[in-house]
């Protein structure tokens, strides 16, 4: 009875926490596994490409000895160990390195390779030139029709305010018809608002915006000593020409 109370105090004492077991298994597992790599990677088998390259290194590491023809020849004609190669000492002392080519392309493919490269990278840039050629050509097309498009509004606006001071002044001196049918603004042109319309009607006309514009301010000048863009009546033609910048819009900048 008393072993059999032995027996029941052992089993109790175990650790029977739910889920340890499995732990243990899990934890077991991973160094088994560990130990495995690690037993792998020491019996790893080297590559026969690993290996020529080691006994290579190691054969290039070691110097030359006496069972060597070339080296023994060399001592007979007096060369010494570590001395440099020549009559007078004026060569080299260390071998010329060797250089392993382990690739399988031709000779001369690296240098292919290289030229292609280039090729390829100026080839790129030229693009690149002429795509920025390009768009700073359409930028300057774009400011000029831009420029051009507000000189001619611009030149419209002049050519409007000619029109109403030459109908002003020609009333004022009794002038009930204008010398050219155009020199003055219809009643009903002026109500116009459509643009379409003022386009189509100058684009109709014998003389352009420009033209017209040159013309009536001519007729102010002579006629009247009238300047637009001065916006004043000289008293004649000396005062005119002494006092007014110049005939054209770009004078009176």
């Amino acid at each position: 009875r008393q072993g059999v109370n032995a027996r029941r105090g052992s089993v109790l004492r175990q650790d029977i926490r739910p889920g340890l077991p499995m732990v243990r298994r899990v934890r077991e597992a991973i160094q088994k596994e560990e130990k495995q790599k690690e037993a792998n990677e020491k019996n790893r088998q080297k590559s026969v490409k690993e290996e020529e390259k080691e006994r290579r290194e190691e054969v290039l590491r070691s110097a030359l000895g006496n069972e060597n023809r070339g080296f023994a020849l060399l001592q007979k004609m007096g060369y010494k160990s570590g001395q440099a190669l020549g009559k007078s000492g004026e060569g080299i002392v260390e071998p010329i390195p060797l250089n392993i080519k382990t690739g399988v392309s031709g000779l001369g493919h690296e240098e292919f390779k290289k030229r292609k490269a280039e090729e390829k990278l100026e080839s790129y840039r030229q693009k690149l030139h002429i795509k920025k050629k390009a768009n700073e050509q359409a930028a300057d097309q774009f400011r000029t029709r831009f420029k051009n498009k507000q000189e001619e509004r611009k030149m419209e606006g002049d050519l409007r305010k000619s029109q109403r001071a030459c109908q002003q002044l020609d009333m004022q001196k009794d002038i009930d018809v204008p010398k050219e049918i155009w020199y003055w603004i219809e009643p009903e042109e002026e109500e116009k608002k459509d643009e379409e319309e003022k386009e189509d009607e100058c684009a109709s006309s014998e003389f352009s915006v420009s033209e017209k514009l040159q013309l009536l301010t001519a007729y102010l000048r002579e006629e009247h000593f009238y300047c637009i863009w001065c916006g004043i009546t000289y008293e004649d033609a000396e005062d005119l020409s002494s006092n007014c910048p110049g005939d054209s819009a770009a004078d009176h900048d």
